[in-house]
């Protein structure tokens, strides 16, 4: 075979394994992208599912488990937003960098706690030493619906200087407890 035509092959397969790995980093990016989904969005991607492979389930969950499942995590999630009083509305995540022992996320995250709205952007930093993942937080925005509390204005400064995000939502939780007490005694009074 004439030299050419193999350096042609060989150029094609190697076009070839660049477009599989951008393709492969694009999927990547795209699975660890999250947002939450309503239950009507769910329960039609289940039915859809269903529709489309009914026998395919081997080795896999029946559908039915997977029902159950998800109706046990929903139950779960309710609890918990009724136990802290947190309402997440919508969470996104974006790969910034990622390396064998370093990531780097940038998200996005708001919602309700109790009857005050918040915002969040930040970075987190995970990065793996032997067996051990540490995380930091970096770049961290809170936008908070009332500020006009200089007080609130204070810890939400500090918070996002000092990046403590379970300090902030610790404060947030016991603040907007007492805030929609307050808000209910004045509303009596009037």
């Amino acid at each position: 075979m004439d030299e050419s035509i193999f350096q042609a092959y060989e150029d094609e397969i190697q076009a070839l394994e660049e477009e599989i790995g951008l393709l492969t980093e694009k999927y990547e990016d795209i699975r660890q992208e999250s947002t939450f989904f309503s239950d009507e969005e769910i329960l039609k991607s289940i039915k859809s599912f269903q529709r489309e492979a009914p026998g395919e389930a081997k080795g896999h969950e029946s559908p039915s488990d997977l029902i159950a499942q998800l109706e046990s995590l929903e139950t779960d999630l309710s609890f918990l937003m009724e136990f802290t009083g947190f309402h997440f509305t919508s969470h996104s995540k974006k790969t910034v960098e990622k390396t064998r022992d370093r990531m780097v996320q940038k998200h996005r995250l708001s919602g309700k706690c109790h009857s005050l709205s918040f915002q969040l952007e930040f970075q987190l930093l995970e990065m793996q030493n032997n067996e051990e993942v540490s995380a930091v937080v970096s770049d961290l925005s809170i936008i908070m619906e009332s500020r006009e509390d200089s007080n609130v204005s204070k810890f939400v400064s500090r918070t996002e200087e000092h990046g403590d995000l379970l300090t902030f939502f610790r404060s947030l939780s016991t603040y907007a407890e007492w805030y929609e007490h307050r808000r209910r005694t004045f509303l009596h009074f009037k």
